[in-house]
This record gives structure tokens, sequence and C-alpha cells, in this order.
């Protein structure tokens, strides 16, 4: 019976997996589905409005899965990485010029979706078009940014699904308001020209540049250039846009002093140079060469009791290591180690004749 029962829960365990992989892929094809839907039909359901907001929710969410899962971090390109982190894909020094905009796509979606037609006047709707463009334009360049990554491609998609649905449904509604003769007769001539359905994607391209060139004057304000909306993707590295070249990442192993060596504050571990393990790059420190000096003693004068330390130390090592995830608490560690590296230091100086050579010798280039 427990044999069944754990089959069960297996299989259930790899639904759910599958599912939670397959749901935003599922999403996709909705939206594309409703897109073409509307086209043909020229009508919607209630429920694409929700699926529309869900599958944008659960794409950002997925999202920032996909960043923790891959090690991306959001640092400046010249900022040093270690194992298999990776730069971000938006510059953080020009995020905010991104995010304003982005802000005032979705303020645009909300006009043009949510708003009924017959309520929005022709400068507004074209106002709200011209900050869904802004938006478009922002998930195009996030989508040649992340071209070579599956996963991460998805949201800008669906959100040019969306957006541009969204401005094809205004038009189509603002037509059938004039078609039926309930748009304004008052200034006749002016009204049939801002009221040409069709013409308002046209009016938006027009206004797209005032209001960019607003938000870029806004933003001047808090220090962002003018240039930023560029720089926001080519000051990063490892992207398809990027202009720059991220220093090679440092490699530390995960069970050794050489995590706290890399980890932690600066000030608190005190990093001397990079140096050469096992043929990677590690950021090295004082404590670490003075352990790993009093290792190669132990090794010299007693292999036994060394191979015998260095068993428990690889047992322990590593699942300690594993509690180090910040720099706080490699610290800590640092500090728990320093009454030991006094030890390791004064059985140096006792051997050796020349402890300093020997500990300025590891890990050496």
């Amino acid at each position: 019976m427990s044999v069944i029962f754990s089959i069960i829960s297996d299989f259930i365990s790899y639904i759910s997996v599958m599912g939670i992989l397959a749901l935003p892929f599922l999403l996709t094809a909705w939206n594309i589905f409703a897109l073409v839907w509307y086209f043909i039909k020229k009508r919607e359901w209630r429920l694409l409005t929700f699926v529309e907001a869900i599958s944008m929710v659960l794409g950002a969410f997925y999202l920032c899965l996909y960043i923790a899962a891959d090690n991306i971090m959001f640092v400046n390109w010249d900022t040093q990485l270690y194992n298999t982190q990776r730069h971000g894909f938006i510059s953080p020094e020009n995020f905010l010029t991104v995010g304003v905009i982005l802000a005032v796509a979705f303020v645009g979606y909300i006009l043009i979706r949510f708003i009924p037609a017959e309520k929005q006047s022709p400068v507004v709707s074209a106002l709200g078009i011209a900050a869904v463009y802004l938006g478009a334009g922002i998930c195009v360049l996030f989508a040649v940014q992340t071209a070579t990554m599956v996963l991460p491609l998805l949201l800008p998609v669906n959100c040019l699904i969306v957006l541009l649905k969204s401005v094809y449904i205004l038009v189509v509604k603002k037509n059938e308001l004039v078609q039926n003769g309930t748009t304004s007769v008052k200034f006749k001539k002016l009204s049939d020209i801002l009221n040409a359905a069709t013409m308002l994607p046209w009016y938006a391209i027009i206004l797209t540049v005032p209001l960019l060139g607003i938000i870029v004057v806004v933003l001047l304000l808090f220090g962002q250039e003018p240039s930023s909306i560029i720089k926001a993707w080519t000051e990063t590295s490892g992207w398809t846009m990027s202009q720059q070249v991220a220093p090679p990442n440092i490699s530390y192993p995960e069970h050794y002093l050489c995590t706290v060596a890399a980890g932690g504050h600066k000030k608190i571990v005190k990093p001397l140079r990079t140096g050469i393990r096992h043929g990677r790059l590690i950021t090295i420190n004082r404590q670490l060469c003075v352990a790993n000096a009093f290792e190669q003693v132990l090794s010299e004068k007693n292999p036994a009791l060394h191979r015998f330390i260095r068993k428990i130390y690889d047992n322990t090592g590593y699942p300690i290591s594993k509690l180090i995830k910040s720099k706080l608490a490699a610290d800590a560690v640092y500090l728990l180690m320093k009454p030991l590296e006094w030890v390791f230091t004064a059985v140096l100086y006792t051997v050796d004749v020349n402890p300093e050579d020997r500990i300025a010798a590891q890990y050496h280039q």
C-alpha cells in the first residue's frame, strides 16, 4: 500500500511540476488565440481581460523565478561576479528610465482597455495609445536583449500581444461609434478628423515623440541621461545588445574558506588578491592563506594526522558553507575562525623557518 501511495505522490508531483512549466506557454497560446479570434469575430469574451491581467502578473512572477534560478545579478557590468552568476540584462544605473516608461505604458493600457470608448475623447485615446506604443517599444527591446533565452522572452511577447490587441480593440470600438453616429456634432469638420478611428494609431505615433520627450525631461531631474533608454540595454554584459565586457567570474569552491574570502564585506574579511586553485581564479585573504599554509606544513610533518583532519574538514565544511548565503554570514564565519587562524599562525612561526614566505606563496598565480 505504501508503494502505491508513493507512486501516486510522485505522479501528482510530476503533474504539478509539468503544469507549472507548461502554464506560461499555455497562456501565450491563449493570448495569441484571443488576438486572432478578435481579428475574425470583432468581439471578445469578458474572460479575456481577466486572462490578460493574469498572464502579465504570472509572466512577471516567472521572470523573477528565472532571474533567481539563473543567478542573474542586477549590478553594474564591471562588478566582479563569482561562479555561475550573470550580469543583469538591464543596467541598474538606467533602470529608472525603463521603469517609468513601463509605468506610463501601463497607465495608457488601463485607459484604453478599461474605460469605455464612448467616454474617451480622441486626444485622450491617442495619448493612451501613444503610451502603449512606448511600452511596446520597451517590450521589443526586452525581447531582443533576451532573444537567446526562451522563458524570459515569453513576458515581452505576451505583453506585446496584449498591448497591440488593446489598440486594435479600441480602434474597432471607436469606429463603431462613428458609424452609429454617436460622436459629437459640434465643430463637425474638426470632429470628423479627430474621430476618424482608423487614424487614431497614426495620431498616437505623432504624440509618442512629445510624450517621450516629457518623460526624458522629468527624468533629467532624477539624474537620468537622455540616452538612458539606450544605455539601459547597452551598458550591460553578456546579452544581445550589450556593448561591455565584464571581468571573468572568479570561482570559489563552496565548501572551503574561499566562500568567506569572496563573500564577506571587504572591510571585515580583507581580501588580498586573486589566486589560483585547481586552475580557477579565486579570491583570497590572509585567513585563507594561513589555513592553507598550516595544512601544507601538517601534510609534510604528519601525513596521517593531516588526512584525518582533512576528512573531518571536508565533511563539515560543505554543510556549513551552504549556510553562508550573505555577506553578514561570511563575516560571522570569518570572525569565528579568527582564533583558529591565530593558532595556525603560532604553529607556522614555531615549525617553519620562513613562515611569512610560505603564507605569501599560497594560491600564487
